[in-house]
């Protein structure tokens, strides 16, 4: 047994290295865009600062169907997100059929009070980050696929760096400042251990939440081609109905959103969809908020709206599914109190952090050789890990500078995000790799401390106006923008401050 061990922890430390290394800037990307996404809610707020006051769901979500129902007659679908305990706006997601036959998916939010969108920004929010976290703005299923491989070559690489690491938890101990490899490797350490409980849920629940694209062979096995049964088996709350091209009025919507509160035991509504609005076909299907409960999406109440009659209810109960759904909700998060949710943020940090600091452990370790190949990683790693942060702050800053009459508003925003990233890494392949860090995370830096400045300038919810009216969406947002300025600057100051240590001198052998 001892002649095995050290064959499998050399064989785990390199499956672990070059698992890291071949989706690791991918994995970087996916990890703080993931980090960002637990407060998307708010995040969404602050990115629409038009927005203010409340309204309670049954109301704003009335206000919000009577809008797309003068706005979106000829829309197949009607998709709802009221405002809950953490979002003031309603989101509408609509398809907008033009009088040609065209059709644009279009998502709008609304004001709760007056369930219209004018004079509120086009903006993604913090959606657009919870999306690229798991789809990489790619096409359907393309991104999902590779953000799942992603999560499992970190499952992979944590494993292996458990095995690898005998003494990992002894060495979270170990801090040994300006050593240079040493530095980066307790570091690594530091802050993989920290939160690995974390890290591990978070890459097994990425795995599953996506296993039904990556794995759809049981399906395929017994449903065949019958996708219609497998929808009605997997979910039977969720009911589909052909249109009958038959024009119906549906009755008061705020009488079926009440029974369906009722039904769900008090619980916030989730999500509300119609499907052939304005037909006699109609159908108004209600999904429970997973704000108070672990499972994600775990009942469903759906009406037919012409008439309001209860067609179908299910509340999940089944072991598989019911499983499936509370890790599908323990990976997203969304149940968690508020100090829950720092504790998700921190953590996620954490786990990008530790991705960070293993890549550069990687091309630390590498870097005697001086390759074109180690200049290329080590500069792409620089484009990656002070880029990304780069380009967050810059599509927060888009959102306060574009104009809001801007047309395509939204996608100019998430422009600004990608034209930022690419100018960050061709910056970075331009550059020696220190000088690239020195100047990325000094931008980084300028960015994230001046985003409260920028906002205060150019709307009336600047941080001592939030402080002083008590709204700690938008306060907390900046305090962290100026959090993550100062990280970012400390970094760069102790990166150009950095002196690589001399060669050891080879010692005479006498004769």
């Amino acid at each position: 047994m001892n002649a095995i061990r050290p064959g499998l922890r050399q064989t785990m430390a390199w499956l672990h290295g070059w698992a890291g290394l071949v989706l690791g800037w991918l994995l970087f990307a996916i990890a703080a865009s993931g980090t960002a996404s637990v407060f998307k809610a708010e995040t969404s707020d602050w990115m629409r600062p038009e927005i203010s006051g409340t309204a309670s769901q049954i109301d704003a979500l009335s206000r919000a169907l009577s809008w797309l129902g003068k706005t979106a007659p000829t829309s197949p679908d009607w998709y709802l997100t009221p405002p809950d305990g953490r979002s003031t706006a309603t989101i509408a997601s609509y398809e907008d059929v033009g009088a040609v036959g065209d059709a644009r998916y279009r998502m709008v939010a609304l004001s709760p009070l007056t369930g219209r969108p004018e004079g509120i920004r086009d903006t993604l929010g913090g959606e657009f980050l919870y999306r690229f976290h798991f789809e990489l703005q790619l096409p359907y299923p393309w991104g999902r696929l590779l953000a799942s491989a992603a999560a499992m070559l970190l499952l992979v690489t944590l494993l292996s760096g458990i095995i690898t690491h005998r003494r990992i938890f002894a060495d979270f101990f170990t801090m040994r400042p300006g050593k240079g490899k040493r530095s980066w490797l307790d570091a690594h350490n530091a802050l993989g251990v920290l939160a690995m409980p974390f890290h591990l849920m978070i890459a097994i629940t990425g795995v599953l939440t996506l296993i039904s694209l990556t794995l759809p062979w049981a399906a395929a096995a017994r449903y065949a081609a019958d996708i219609a049964r497998y929808d009605a088996e997997a979910a039977p709350g969720l009911v589909e109905r052909a249109r009958v091209n038959r024009p119906a009025r549906a009755i008061d919507s705020a009488a079926m959103l009440t029974d369906a509160v009722r039904r769900f035991g008090g619980g916030w509504i989730g999500q509300v969809s119609v499907t052939n609005p304005g037909d006699a076909a109609a159908v108004l299907r209600v999904t429970r908020n997973d704000a108070d409960q672990l499972a994600y999406g775990a009942a469903t109440a759906s009406y037919d709206m012409p008439s309001g009659r209860l067609i179908a209810f299910h509340a999940e109960t089944r072991p598989a599914q019911r499983t499936y759904k509370i890790l599908y909700g323990l990976h997203m998060g969304r149940f968690a109190p508020i100090l829950a949710h720092w504790l998700y943020f921190l953590c996620g940090l954490a786990l990008t952090a530790t991705i960070a600091t293993g890549l550069i452990l990687w091309t630390q370790s590498r870097a005697a050789a001086d390759s074109m190949g180690h200049r290329l990683v080590a500069r792409l790693t620089a484009g990656t890990v002070a880029g990304m942060p780069l380009a967050i702050a810059g599509y927060f800053w888009a959102n306060r500078l574009i104009p809001i009459a801007t047309e395509n508003r939204a996608a100019n925003e998430v422009a600004a995000f990608f034209m930022i990233w690419a100018a960050a890494y061709l910056f970075a392949l331009s550059q020696p790799t220190k000088g690239g860090w020195v100047v990325l995370w000094t931008a980084a830096g300028a960015a994230w401390v001046s985003l409260p400045l920028i906002s205060a300038l150019t709307t009336t919810r600047g941080l001592n106006t939030s402080l002083a009216a008590g709204d700690w969406t938008f306060a907390a947002f900046d305090i962290v923008s100026l959090g993550l300025g100062m990280l970012a600057g400390r970094i760069a100051l102790v990166t150009a401050r950095h002196r690589p240590p001399a060669p050891r001198a080879r010692r005479s052998v006498s004769a």
